[in-house]
């Protein structure tokens, strides 16, 4: 019962998704909805993986320098990595989230120099803090209200003086002497002597033009003129006449007037005295935000003086009073029962058959992600039960679906609680050991995305990061039959028009079967091709290679810088597309000649797989020339359409009689259509 039971100030797990880790709040106060729900307002707590890596990069510098002060034991590397899960950051932010998503309590405390750092290893549910994250700034301070334990901060106490031994310090140099308790006045004429300053500080404030505006009623003057500061001033003057009443009376009063005595409280106007009260709500006794976000004009002294003598006015009892009946009215706890619902990510549950809660996913051979013990689907029939060869009892599905993660019950918890694995990875530094199937290693998805697979330096390990499988896309026999079978049902040219429109492959199959009986069974004939040399092919490309026009003299086009690296082929007039043939014979990539029937590379069957960043070639700028949009204006509309539908057959354009000037430049044969590779 007290294990569920929260109260305000308690550090809580909150639960705002069922496969990331929890959320570490601290409970400020706890309120009833109108619908009788009850939400808790938290201040948010941030882990290491919830920061920018420059942020952590300045954690770990903070770290190293609290290692080296506080003269901690090395750790190993196992242990420095589950430290950085139990380290936090406070922030100033707010929020409000349901009360039924508490899913535990845990310790979060503030790290001094006398804390042993593998202590909080040894220790459940327990976390550290030492440096503030501002959420909106994207900024790590370090925390001010650090409590000063240590030898650094502990007083020197000299050696005891022995009997007899004088003291040879100058005690000038030491101390300042402010009251001798052993002088010759007595209490009733130093009582007067007060009474005497109270009443010219009261006369003092009356001539004062800015303190009768702040205390117009002599009632109000008299009660600021017996404040500590008009006390402390006739102690003092008594202090430098020597205790002689006479001298005292003059310097009380000299000849340009009474001498005027205000402390903090008088100097602050009442508008100052707002902001700090609202301040005070939102910081609370943090002085240097105080003085940063409300009172720049002031300094840190003067805040912190202001505070102390605020605290003994009415309108600090009054805030107390309200702040406690606030308290009262609202929720002191709040009981929230255990939470029993099974987790959407648990793929195997105690005695469930294999295929139920998504158990059917396993895969013989893997292995949890953090602490490596064998996943593995041996499953032998004991009393009704499915046992599995590992020792956890469930498992749940960690990461990506594609990369089919797995952890075990105890690694669950830990992800959830702590926010990462146990195991160091070797992108974090330490090497995995005693993994048969290779090192693996958990990512953030914007590390996976801003490195490359296909980057190998010497020395480093390869990328852990599980990578996407290669797959292709490729038809069966039965479906290219179908294609031609029941090409009046398909209408191949109208979906190629409409490709987002769906298309009933099922429908397609089922009638290709009741037609193939009916179907010719003539043997296609196929002829081959004989492949020729490279010489060969290489002078038949020199051979037909366009003549290139005179260009007009301007500026020139610009061009990409990286254009010039490309492999450059026979540019056609469009200069788009390079050879796919030579002498009106096809060559693919690969050397083979098609054979009749063969799908050319422009209608391949095999889905291109997109380009990774990382291996992906200079970008190529292709600028039409002026030649080429001249060409194309001697197209209709219909012709460009149909050149958009079927980019791989050419495009027949019969020119004009070019000018004179070109005459000379181009071949006899002008007059037949020329033929554009677009």
């Amino acid at each position: 019962m007290a294990a569920n039971m929260y109260r305000v100030g308690d550090y809580v797990y909150f639960e705002n998704s069922s496969s990331n880790p929890y959320l570490i709040r601290r409970i400020e106060e706890l309120n009833k909805t109108a619908n009788g729900n009850v939400e808790a307002k938290v201040v948010c707590l941030f882990r290491r993986r919830d920061i920018s890596g420059n942020l952590n990069t300045l954690a770990d510098s903070n770290a190293r320098e609290f290692e080296e002060e506080s003269k901690q034991p090395s750790l190993a590397e196992q242990q420095k990595h589950q430290l950085k899960h139990r380290e936090l950051f406070l922030s100033r932010q707010f929020e409000s989230l349901p009360a039924t998503h508490i899913r535990g309590k845990c310790n979060v405390t503030l790290l001094n120099e006398t804390d042993v750092l593998a202590g909080y290893l040894e220790k459940e549910d327990c976390f550290f803090y030492s440096l503030v994250f501002d959420p909106v700034q994207k900024t790590l301070l370090a925390d001010q209200g650090e409590i000063r334990v240590g030898s650094k901060y502990q007083a020197e106490i000299p050696d005891k003086l022995a009997e007899g031994e004088s003291d040879n310090r100058i005690q000038e140099k030491l101390e300042t002497k402010v009251w001798d308790p052993n002088n010759q006045l007595k209490d009733p004429q130093i009582d007067q002597f007060l009474v005497v300053a109270r009443a010219v500080g009261t006369f003092a404030r009356a001539l004062d033009c800015s303190s009768s505006i702040r205390q117009p009623s002599l009632h109000m003057s008299a009660a600021a003129a017996s404040r500590d500061i008009t006390l402390f001033h006739a102690m003092d003057t008594l202090q430098k006449n020597s205790y002689d009443l006479a001298k005292a009376m003059s310097t009380l009063v000299p000849q340009g007037g009474p001498v005027l005595c205000r402390d903090e409280m008088e100097e602050w106007s009442a508008s100052e005295a707002m902001l700090f009260e609202e301040a005070l709500e939102k910081y609370g006794k943090d002085f240097n935000d105080i003085r940063q976000d409300f009172l720049p004009w002031k300094s840190l002294a003067s805040v912190v003086q202001f505070y102390y003598m605020w605290k003994t006015t009415d309108r600090y009892i009054q805030q107390k009073r309200l702040k406690a009946a606030e308290a009262d009215s609202k929720l002191k706890q709040v009981y929230i029962p255990t939470y029993t619902k099974p987790n959407p990510n648990q793929i195997m549950v105690p005695g469930s058959k294999p295929g139920m809660n998504g158990a059917a996913g396993f895969q013989k051979g893997l292995s949890c992600e953090s602490c490596h013990s064998k996943y593995s689907l041996d499953l032998t029939r004991e009393e009704g039960r499915y046992l599995s060869a590992a020792q956890s009892p469930q498992w749940y599905a960690w990461g990506p679906p594609n990369m089919q993660c797995r952890l075990c019950a105890s690694c669950w918890i830990y992800w959830k609680k702590y926010g990462g694995l146990k195991t160091p990875t070797q992108l974090e530094g330490a090497a995995r050991a005693g993994s048969e199937s290779g090192p693996r290693g958990h990512m953030t998805r914007q590390e996976v995305q801003g490195l490359s697979p296909f980057t190998r330096n010497e020395g480093r390990a390869k990328l852990l990061a599980k990578n996407r499988q290669t797959f292709i896309l490729q038809t069966t026999k039965l479906t290219r039959v179908a294609r031609r079978v029941c090409e009046d049902i398909l209408q191949p040219r109208r979906a190629a028009r409409r490709p987002y429109a769906s298309i009933n492959a099922n429908a397609v199959k089922a009638e290709c079967m009741i037609r193939l009986p009916k179907a010719t069974k003539t043997q296609v004939k196929t002829k081959v091709i004989p492949r020729q040399s490279l010489a060969t092919i290489v002078k038949d490309l020199a051979i037909s290679a366009p003549l290139k026009l005179k260009a007009s003299r301007g500026p020139p086009t610009p061009i990409n810088r990286n254009q010039a690296s490309q492999p450059r082929g026979a540019q056609s007039l469009l200069g788009k597309r390079g050879f796919d043939s030579a002498t009106g014979v096809p060559y693919p990539a690969n050397g083979r000649p098609y054979t009749s029937g063969m799908r050319t590379t422009s209608q391949s069957v095999i889905k291109r797989q997109k380009v990774s960043q990382g291996e992906a070639p200079n970008p190529v700028v292709f600028v039409a020339t002026k030649d080429t949009r001249a060409l194309r204006k001697h197209l209709t509309q219909s012709e460009m359409r149909r050149a958009a539908r079927k980019p791989h057959l050419p495009v027949r354009i019969k020119l004009p009689p070019p000018p004179r000037s070109l005459v000379s430049l181009l071949p006899s044969s002008t007059s037949e259509p020329i033929v554009l590779e677009d």
